[in-house]
């Protein structure tokens, strides 16, 4: 790239989100229910973490994994809601361009390593329900924290370079997203020139974290089912059913919506559908997880009560 085209570049300084236009009295309706939404997922998810860190009962793999993933659901949701309820009381509703950046990457980041996340629990669900006698062997302290790591590590890495390439493309105006965050598909088609590469490359990552994720699960949770299937009893049945359909409940509302958006991004889904869809799962998924891990595992309401004063004694049968 010649001086000219980085400087093309750095014309657009800020970009505006224009989010849900609409009378001020609907702004601020919008306001209250997404301040309650996030107050909510916040709530939710740091009891999740306090339990796991708090109850010793709750020291498995497992339980850490959920605890883990619990906490990036609140870094997840930070990344948009915040400045989505600060455009919803301004009128200016700009961000600038390096701020849209960052938040473009964290966002992505920590949306991609959540998949990575369901992935490693629902391999630590395979180990233990299919291959429950050499669990303890396999499943060592060094391995789950290496597998926690990695978790956290995967998105940041594969995210970097959509980013950068993003980043560099010629911005030279209009500078008007119609989205409520910034997103790399409304970004790219605010650039001055259509750069097929960086689109092919961006759809190429989505595609193969999106499919391997979800197929990985998929074919985890099939080995799981017809394990359980061959199970005698039908009280271990019935436990690792409500386990696993836990799982599969945040699977699905996180993977559906996403590989909707971002598999094929140029299918051309209309604006208001895409605000919609990247709604459910920004904001009502991570709203949504706390309930569904909670609301079907005793142990976590066990610990629940105990993190939170409210414990009767329960004794495990």
């Amino acid at each position: 790239m010649n001086v000219s085209e980085r400087e093309t570049t750095r014309f657009v300084s800020h970009f505006i989100l224009m989010g849900f236009p609409s009378s001020p009295e609907m702004q601020l309706l919008y306001f209250g229910f997404f301040s309650a939404a996030y107050t909510l997922t916040l709530v939710g998810n740091t009891a999740i973490v306090c339990a796991v860190w708090w109850d010793q009962r709750l020291h498995t793999p497992m339980y850490i994994l959920l605890g883990n993933f619990s906490f990036l659901e609140i870094c997840y949701v930070t990344t948009t809601i915040p400045n989505m309820l600060v455009n919803f009381l301004s009128t200016i509703k700009s961000i600038s361009f390096v701020s849209c950046f960052a938040q473009f990457y964290f966002f992505f980041s920590f949306g991609c390593d959540e998949g990575f996340y369901l992935c490693i629990m629902a391999s630590d669900r395979y180990l233990a329900i299919c291959r429950p006698l050499h669990y303890p062997r396999i499943m060592t302290k060094q391995l789950y924290t290496g597998l926690v790591i990695f978790g956290w590590s995967c998105g940041f890495i594969l995210f970097l370079t959509p980013v950068v390439l993003i980043s560099h493309l010629p911005y030279c105006g209009p500078n008007i997203i119609d989205h409520f965050l910034c997103d790399p598909v409304p970004l790219m088609m605010l650039s001055c020139s259509e750069d097929t590469t960086t689109q092919f490359i961006y759809s190429t990552v989505n595609a193969i974290f999106m499919i391997g994720t979800f197929l990985f699960i998929l074919c985890s949770y099939a080995l799981v089912i017809l394990a359980v299937l061959r199970m005698p009893s039908a009280a271990s049945k019935r436990k690792a059913f409500s386990t696993c359909a836990s799982h599969l409940a945040v699977v699905v509302l996180f993977f559906g919506p996403v590989m909707v958006m971002y598999v094929s991004p140029g299918s051309g889904h209309p604006v208001e559908m895409q605000k919609i869809i990247t709604l459910f799962y920004s904001v009502i998924t991570p709203l949504c997880n706390p309930l569904i891990y909670s609301l079907r595992n005793k142990e976590m309401k066990a610990a629940l009560r105990k993190a939170f004063g409210t414990e009767i004694p329960v004794h495990k049968t």
